[in-house]
């Protein structure tokens, strides 16, 4: 028989969750890590290319969670953006920490998803070709890589990314066609005017 409290709790919005979750309600807080926690793991990823650094980094942001629910104002932001911007801190916490980016690991752990969709009958061309692009990725400032991931790989709109880096929507705005042409130029490959301007999402699996 299934529980009626997640049950309820997994009807409610991410906004009466944070209620819940600061006045210690544990159903609420699960609730919003099963949500979320993909996501947010995904994010953490792409920017370090370490699973064990995004399995950390989703473990940290969630412990702000619980201990800062009763300070995140919907008003202000989604949720979504306010756990992106949470993720961006802890991930350039992280970078700083170890004063070089991570090498991707290579192999998804058990209880993540994998960054690709490949499954065991992608060519070795294709599995070669998105390595690259993990690198490629990697390699970007981080000023850039961020607009890559949370707009082009993550889908996240221009507010939302703005709201997340905490910066104007025009610096996103003018910001991402610079990151798509430096990852263009370090994957060395020619694309057409028509290609250039659309997302990443739409030419490339990651």
């Amino acid at each position: 028989m299934r529980d009626a409290t997640r049950t309820t709790t997994g009807d409610l919005t991410d906004s009466e969750l944070m209620r819940r979750t600061a006045a210690g309600d544990r159903d609420a807080f699960t609730t919003l890590y099963q949500r979320h926690h993909a996501m947010v793991s995904r994010f953490a990823r792409l920017m370090t290319g370490s699973n064990s650094a995004a399995e950390d980094i989703v473990q940290e942001v969630f412990l702000v969670v619980m201990r800062d629910a009763g300070r995140y104002d919907p008003q202000r932001a989604a949720l979504s953006s306010y756990l992106y911007g949470v993720a961006r801190h802890h991930t350039r916490r992280r970078l700083a920490r170890d004063r070089q980016f991570v090498a991707f690991d290579g192999e998804c752990g058990e209880s993540t998803q994998c960054v690709t969709e490949d499954d065991m009958n992608a060519s070795l061309e294709r599995r070669q070709t998105l390595q690259r692009l993990r690198r490629a990725i990697l390699s970007l400032p981080r000023r850039y890589r961020e607009v890559i991931v949370l707009c082009d790989l993550q889908d996240v709109s221009y507010n939302d990314a703005a709201a997340a880096r905490g910066c104007a929507v025009g610096t996103i705005r003018s910001r991402l066609p610079r990151a798509r042409g430096l990852l263009t130029q370090k994957m060395g490959c020619a694309m057409s005017s028509e290609e250039d301007h659309q997302p990443l999402s739409m030419r490339c699996a990651v």
